[in-house]
């Protein structure tokens, strides 16, 4: 089935330049030929060339017209060649017919008078020139035209990935909120009846707490400082739950406070500790929140006394919160980055975050320590 006829766009710059090139180079040469072969210029070859390059632009720029009005592009391999085929052979006649017109009716009374008209084998035999010159015109047009239209399948492509990959993470984002909420809001319930000072307090690091939440779907990445900061905030409101079964320890070095990471990602981390390991145990337990930077990398762990086999977590963290972290970790930075869950020693469970550093990161943690090594 053929294509509906199209509008035809305008012609690019591009397109302009190479066809006023090529059909200009084509002329030169062939009077640079012509006068090698002869050992003498000829002006009336010269306006005979130029008469071939007028006519030549022309019917080239008419191949095009053709090819967009009734869009060969889209046609099989098959369909393109057989109508070149006709085309190029009208063409190359029409052009011979033009230059012969303009030659015996211009160039010849006014350049070169008595000279004679071709002879049909010469008609012919410039035809069939013509004819092969068209032929490489259309493969350079149609190689462009399908270069051009892969690029842009690629640009596509990519723009395709980056829209799946943003739904995606609005889409985990999304998953995250109304997790954390409940469990905030359950906290608060836990207290009202009991202490309802202390459910004010809670209600208020929960108000922190959410404000991050609700900026977090605003970016891909927070300042691992601004991270920890929220840890606080809910650390401290699950201490007031769990009072004394909740003993904690943030250690991170200041070269590391400028890393980015996810939003929430330490914060997931730090409440699946505690939902599946402290709070399992009846007198609690630690937690330890550690990180270095080296070798252009983030090493953070969380660590609880605890054991996988005692919750629902499994080593390989199948849990909605891990899954999800684990999503947006590859997400953002594919093979790069990694999160596993371990028992690291027979009463302690560990996450284990590695995160790249970009060079922006690096250049700051590497200001940063020497301007401590400096004071």
């Amino acid at each position: 089935m053929n294509p509906s006829p199209a509008t035809v766009p305008p012609p690019s710059r591009l397109y302009w330049r190479l066809q006023l090139i090529g059909w200009a180079l084509y002329g030169l040469f062939g009077v640079l030929g012509y006068t090698m072969f002869t050992q003498k210029f000829a002006a009336h070859i010269a306006a005979i060339q130029l008469a071939v390059v007028a006519t030549m632009l022309g019917l080239s720029h008419g191949l095009r017209y053709i090819i967009r009005r009734y869009q060969w592009v889209q046609l099989p391999l098959l369909g393109v060649l057989w109508r070149l085929l006709l085309a190029n052979a009208a063409l190359s006649v029409l052009s011979q017919v033009v230059i012969w017109s303009i030659t015996l009716l211009i160039i010849v009374p006014l350049m070169q008078p008595g000279g004679k008209a071709q002879s049909a084998g010469e008609f012919f035999g410039y035809a069939l020139n013509v004819n092969f010159v068209l032929w490489l015109w259309s493969v350079v047009y149609f190689g462009l035209h399908y270069l051009r239209s892969y690029r842009q399948a690629e640009v596509d492509k990519w723009k395709l990935a980056a829209a799946v990959r943003e739904a995606e993470m609005q889409t985990l984002k999304a998953q995250i909120n109304p997790h954390f909420l409940f469990n905030g809001l359950n906290n608060i319930r836990s207290l009202i009846g009991e202490d309802p000072e202390q459910a004010r307090h809670m209600l208020s690091h929960l108000s922190e707490l959410l404000r991050y939440a609700i900026q977090l779907n605003r970016t891909e990445q927070v300042p691992l400082g601004k991270e920890l900061a929220v840890v606080q905030d809910y650390l401290q409101l699950e201490s007031l739950q769990l009072e004394e079964r909740l003993r904690y320890t943030i250690d991170v070095p200041a070269d590391c406070l400028g890393v980015q990471v996810p939003p929430m990602l330490v914060q997931v981390l730090v409440e699946n500790a505690i939902k599946h390991g402290l709070a399992q145990l009846p007198t609690g337990g630690e937690l330890r929140v550690q990180a270095r930077c080296t070798g252009g990398e983030l090493l953070l762990s969380v660590e609880n006394t605890g054991q996988l086999h005692s919750g629902p977590a499994k080593a390989d963290g199948t849990g909605t919160g891990l899954r999800n972290a684990r999503e947006r970790l590859r997400l953002l930075f594919g093979p790069r980055a990694e999160l596993r869950l371990e028992q690291a020693t027979p009463d302690t469970v560990a996450a284990r975050l590695r995160l790249p550093m970009i060079n922006e990161q690096l250049a700051m943690s590497n200001e940063q320590l020497s301007m401590s090594s400096y004071q």
